[in-house]
């Protein structure tokens, strides 16, 4: 069993040689990470393409759902991005929230800051800012955002309760998150939970959806709601890189299912530092 710091160390080099692959790579494959399918072109991504202030080359093809699309991000709002990538989910929540708001991105893998900020400076784009950071530990003062996003990351940190804890830090009063994620239902072969490109290819990293949903509550958030959820299919090609035939077979007769959601929760309006709840 690989410690907290090994995973994190995992993921970080992952993601930093998935920076450098093109979309229709990390489309085709987990998260970026392991082989590509030619059985599936888009294992768990959805398309932005119809969606405003959507930038290609800013979309690396990592997400498993589209949070901005159900985030209720209002004109003048604060937003903030955990696991920002190359910036397309801040570029989306940016046409949003308008000249009046601002957008933070925070991701801890070097590589993806400095795409992201390139692309934002060569667009113009001057209230948007990336920081390097750990979600688990956010850059950010407390009480001072009104909205969170996330898009398929919170799967690939160990300490999910802590990235809860921390956002329910920085949301202000009444702020909200929208958080799109994988979530599991039966248990997956060890054979594929153990495995690294599983890990970052964010599917072994998946909790239980009732543990996910409890973890939520659980940190302090009311008003808690999927606002979407459809099945993620692994192809059988990846599958028999981790699995023999029998294996395959059974797991694909099993129960075990794997699903993209998306979350929203809201933090308590009456949420102040002092009173048990933040």
């Amino acid at each position: 069993m690989q410690t907290d710091k090994e995973l994190k160390d995992l993921v970080k080099q992952k993601y930093s040689e998935i920076a450098l692959q093109n979309q229709d790579e990390n489309r085709a494959s987990c998260c970026g990470a392991g082989e590509c399918s030619t059985e599936v072109y888009n294992i768990m991504s959805d398309s932005y393409e119809t969606i405003e202030g959507y930038q290609a080359d800013a979309d690396l093809g990592l997400g498993c759902g589209l949070p901005t699309e159900f985030a209720l991000i209002k004109e003048g709002d604060t937003v903030l991005d955990l696991g920002s990538g190359a910036g397309n989910d801040c570029f989306v929540a940016l046409a949003q929230t308008g000249e009046k708001g601002k957008v933070i991105g925070v991701d801890f893998t070097p590589i993806m800051i400095d795409k992201a900020r390139e692309n934002a400076e060569k667009r113009g784009f001057n209230n948007v800012e990336f920081r390097l950071g750990d979600i688990e530990k956010l850059p950010i003062t407390s009480n001072v955002v009104d909205v969170v996003v996330s898009n398929c990351v919170l799967n690939l940190v160990p300490n999910k309760k802590g990235v809860f804890q921390e956002i329910l830090r920085v949301l202000k009063p009444g702020g909200h998150f929208s958080i799109s994620d994988v979530v599991l239902i039966g248990d997956l072969p060890s054979t594929i939970t153990q495995a690294a490109e599983m890990y970052a290819g964010c599917v072994s990293g998946a909790i239980q959806k009732d543990t996910y949903l409890d973890m939520i509550k659980t940190s302090g958030f009311i008003d808690i709601k999927i606002q979407k959820e459809k099945s993620i299919f692994i192809p059988d090609d990846i599958l028999k890189n981790y699995l023999d035939g029998e294996a395959l077979t059974s797991f694909k007769n099993s129960d075990t299912g794997i699903f993209s959601i998306t979350v929203f929760a809201r933090k308590p309006s009456n949420c102040e530092p002092g009173n048990g709840c933040c």
